[in-house]
């Protein structure tokens, strides 16, 4: 039985154990902090990169780079960031020459993730991208491959690979808590409103997967620490809508994997989809609520080895945004000062685009 004391117990000690990011912060305070160049201003870096890296530890944000003007030195007065550090997409390759920077963070569409990594890269810039990667495993690729010529760590935005529930939930189920795994159910999506850059393929390459499907697939992958083996998809785009330029409204698949856990998942841009993973095992269910910036929260549900019944714990993540943005940039930061390859790394990356274009393509072949 999985009684309060010992769901307490467990806790603590899973996240005592968790190999990221709590053993690198730990550590006695660098001689310097790493110096971030934010790429693109839009909502990512000015609502939750930006600020998280102000209040962490190891990071400060040294440097601009937007294509408004007004914008860029407007942000620049408020975080201390000197007229010699903005720059356009058009000079950027001059940041090579500036060593009041370390590292970008790369805010942008998804179409430009690749051509700015690889530029940072030969500027001799480490990276940090936001999911998803790149638009295609072909770009992945290249992106992995410019920052090992240039000896740059890469790693890409997996919050959620660093959040404490979603930690202490691999644990435990590493750890049997709920049993022998069967079956997962994830799911992820919201409204989309008109004129979104996320609904048009030049820009995201794909629709929902590409932007919140993708932490459905990334999460089943992470809590069970395996890569899916066969895949079937489906989708569906109304075709009287306009929001949609070429990409799909709604799309669902499932995921067999070797251990022989079925997952199922679904991602739209048709609804207000409260982001969820199922996991259900022999003893029990290990239920995750949320993908977001605050409020994740995780119930586990044990059967009663007696007989008929279950016993029920939650916890509760009651940080509040940015704080997931803290560990991320405080977590690179380490990664970088302590020379350590990045867990949710380019290769991670790669994995992902690979298994949606696998998704893609059988959703095809079902239509």
């Amino acid at each position: 039985m999985l009684n309060r004391r010992d769901f307490a117990r467990l806790a603590a000690a899973t996240a005592a154990a968790a190999t990221l990011p709590s053993s690198l912060l730990a550590q006695a305070a660098p001689p310097k902090k790493i110096r971030y160049a934010a790429i693109g201003l839009g909502r990512i870096s000015l609502q939750h990169f930006m600020p998280g890296t102000k209040a962490s530890q190891y990071g400060v944000i040294t440097g601009l780079v937007s294509g408004h003007p007004e914008k860029a030195h407007k942000y620049a007065a408020e975080y201390g960031v000197p007229e010699g550090n903005i720059y356009t997409y058009e000079n950027f390759d001059t940041i090579k020459n500036n060593p009041d920077i370390d590292a970008v963070y790369i805010g942008l569409p998804n179409n430009m993730h690749a051509e700015y990594t690889i530029r940072a890269a030969q500027a001799g810039k480490h990276v940090l991208c936001e999911k998803p990667m790149a638009n295609t495993p072909k770009d992945c690729e290249a992106m992995i491959a410019a920052c090992k010529k240039a000896n740059r760590k890469l790693m890409i935005a997996y919050r959620c690979q660093l959040q404490s529930t979603w930690l202490q939930a691999k644990q435990m189920i590493h750890n049997g808590v709920i049993g022998k795994v069967q079956a997962i159910e994830s799911a992820n999506g919201f409204n989309i409103a008109p004129g979104e850059w996320r609904s048009d393929a030049k820009f995201a390459g794909g629709g929902p997967l590409m932007d919140v499907g993708i932490y459905s697939l990334n999460g089943c992958r992470f809590l069970l620490g395996e890569e899916p083996k066969e895949i079937s998809a489906y989708m569906y785009t109304d075709p009287q809508d306009p929001r949609f330029k070429g990409v799909e409204e709604t799309l669902g698949w499932t995921m067999k994997f070797p251990s022989g856990v079925i997952a199922i998942c679904n991602t739209t841009y048709g609804a207000n989809m409260e982001g969820f993973t199922r996991v259900h095992g022999s003893k029990g269910t290990l239920e995750i609520f949320g993908f977001g910036y605050e409020g994740i929260h995780m119930t586990v549900t044990h059967n009663l080895p007696s007989g008929p019944g279950r016993a029920e714990e939650t916890q509760v993540d009651s940080s509040k945004d940015p704080a997931q943005f803290v560990v991320e940039s405080d977590y690179f930061s380490r990664c970088i000062l302590d020379n350590k390859e990045p867990g949710p790394n380019g290769e991670e990356g790669l994995r992902d685009l690979q298994h949606i274009a696998n998704i893609y393509a059988a959703a095809r072949r079902s239509a």
